[in-house]
């Protein structure tokens, strides 16, 4: 039996009410007041968890700190038990998250006296199990960690000298054969690539083993020597279409470089390089073999920037149904490389069950023709059956004006839905005020480059796009829960011009872990705005101690007084 995804605090006398919720080896703590609003004197939430197995509780470290008289900072990451979160949702990434069993978590009020003496209430407890898979055997949702950007990668890889150009190249094209220098470079990489980057080389890994398993690869950008290797190990029993549309086409490009590699191990009749009507956008991957059948799609390229730069995601899923849905896809678009509209009005421009028996889950593949084209239908779908959230992580958005963008819009107008969501650039109709839910940022790497003690100079490498996600999650509170997902960016383009998958889950579990990501990075890189403000003189990167003062107010306040951030408190608790 598959383990609860969402669990409660059930200590009645606690003064707030706290909900655990499974993300992919990470979990969001939502807490709520209650009855009526907390005293002036409450300043955050101190965090607490326990491993499977463990014997005693473990703080969560703050980086902010409250300012000491003397208008000094403590210059280490504290404990919130001394230096509390001030805010009402926290998203934690345990150590082991893939243990089997149990994560405890204690969650304790902390309150503040005139003399900055902290005290503590009632604290409340709940226990949620995480494990490494989404449906084991069957289904499993993966992320790229996507936090080059952020005091946890300059702690960790950014040391004595080391840089971020020792760990990927400057260039796509010099990928294959660039090597890491940096002298933590497989830990580095293994972070930064988190589950996507072992989800994807782990499949193909079962593929090598399975001696009978042939593998039907789709890609756009292709330039990782660690998928190139695994490709060029399983020789004959690989067929792969790389596309060949601008920067891929050159000679000197990567892809052009990885399909000479691929010809050689695979042969020239395995190999073919096709753009559709404009790309060739699929990045899915297809093992079907005795002990091995499963399918892996999503965002994520098979590129140095989408493992350990870009905020992606990926999904595996485990059923003949998929693999068959994705081997007709494939088919298709290696008979019809010279004629590609002539995929248009194919079975793939359908809806395909993906057959996963706890899951709700169906892919339809483009180009489509006008009669079984879906961006409008997706679109009127969000906007006419959204009861209560919904939740976007967008590439491209600012490029994709029409149906998708304006449900968004019309949604953030109804008090009665939840709205959050990010997009890597400023989109016109949804202005960038974080207070609202929207997120666009104009460039995001540029952020927090200085930045004041005790924070260190975060990563201003700035080529090429950081959040590279495509995918809307709606009412993940409820039943009626859905995720859209795949390569495919809401567009005009991705829905009739380019080869694309795009898929649609029906489970709450699943929903709950892509709303999980999509308030991390939300959160995330509300933080690098909240440096970027800090380094301009606008704001102070401190903990808010009670008001003492006319005109002063809690930090909690807003939480009650702005309607989202109200709705936010209550959504997630």
């Amino acid at each position: 039996m598959t383990a609860a995804f969402q669990v409660t605090g059930t200590n009645a006398s606690a003064l707030f009410t706290l909900r655990l919720h499974r993300g992919e080896s990470m979990v969001l703590l939502g807490m709520n007041w209650r009855e009526g609003q907390p005293p002036n004197d409450f300043v955050g939430f101190a965090i607490e968890y326990m491993q499977p197995g463990g014997q005693r509780f473990y703080p969560l470290m703050n980086r902010l700190a409250f300012e000491a008289a003397n208008g000094a900072v403590n210059p280490n990451t504290l404990s919130s038990r001394l230096s509390p979160f001030q805010k009402f949702r926290w998203v934690h990434f345990p150590q082991n998250a893939e243990l089997a069993g149990i994560f405890t978590y204690r969650v304790t009020p902390v309150f503040m006296d005139e003399h900055d003496v902290l005290s503590y209430g009632a604290f409340q407890e709940a226990a949620i199990e995480l494990g490494l898979y989404t449906y084991d055997g069957e289904l499993n949702v993966a992320f790229t960690r996507g936090f080059v950007s952020s005091q946890a990668f300059v702690d960790r890889y950014e040391t004595n000298g080391s840089t971020i150009d020792q760990l990927i190249p400057a260039n796509a094209d010099e990928g294959l054969t660039f090597k890491p220098t940096h002298p933590d470079a497989q830990k580095a990489l293994a972070w930064m690539g988190f589950e996507a980057r072992s989800a994807i080389l782990g499949l193909l890994d079962e593929a090598i083993a399975d001696e009978t398993a042939t593998v039907k690869v789709v890609a756009y950008d292709l330039n990782v020597p660690d998928v190139v290797s695994r490709l060029q190990q399983l020789k004959g029993r690989l067929q792969i279409i790389i596309d060949n549309s601008g920067s891929h086409k050159p000679d000197t490009s990567a892809e052009s470089q990885a399909e000479v590699l691929l010809k050689q191990s695979a042969g020239d009749d395995n190999v073919r390089r096709e753009h559709m009507l404009d790309l060739q956008h699929n990045k899915f991957i297809v093992v079907d073999g005795q002990k091995c059948q499963a399918v892996v799609c999503g965002s994520t390229n098979f590129s140095w920037r989408a493992f350990y730069v870009q905020a992606n995601n990926a999904v595996v899923v485990r059923s003949t149904a998929a693999v068959k849905a994705f081997q007709d896809a494939f088919n298709q678009y290696w008979t019809n490389y010279k004629k590609p509209s002539t995929v248009l009005g194919s079975d793939i421009n359908g809806w395909t069950d993906l057959g996963i028996p706890p899951v709700s889950g169906r892919v339809t593949f483009s180009p489509h023709d006008s009669e079984t084209a879906c961006l409008d239908k997706v679109a009127e779908w969000v906007q006419n059956n959204t009861k209560s959230s919904v939740l976007f992580s967008l590439a491209f958005l600012y490029q994709t004006p029409g149906a998708m963008l304006d449900a968004f819009e019309a949604l953030a107008k109804d008090d009665n839905i939840f709205v959050y969501g990010m997009s890597d650039k400023p989109v016109k109709g949804l202005d960038l005020v974080t207070t609202s839910g929207h997120m666009e940022l104009s460039n995001p790497a540029n952020l927090a480059r200085n930045v004041p003690a005790p924070f260190k100079q975060e990563l201003s490498e700035a080529n090429g796009v950081r959040l590279h996600h495509k995918f809307i999650v709606t009412d993940f509170n409820t039943p009626s829960a859905r995720v859209f997902m795949g390569s495919y960016n809401f567009s005009t383009s991705a829905d009739l011009k380019n080869g694309e998958n795009l898929v649609v889950f029906e489970d709450q579990r699943v929903a709950t872990a892509y709303m999980v990501e999509a308030l991390r990075l939300f959160d995330h890189y509300e933080f690098r705005v909240r440096e970027d403000k800090a380094d301009k003189g606008d704001d102070k990167l401190l903990l808010a101690k009670p008001p003492r003062k006319t005109g002063e107010f809690p930090w909690w306040q807003k939480s009650w007084t702005e309607k989202l951030k109200a709705r936010d408190r209550i959504l997630f608790s």
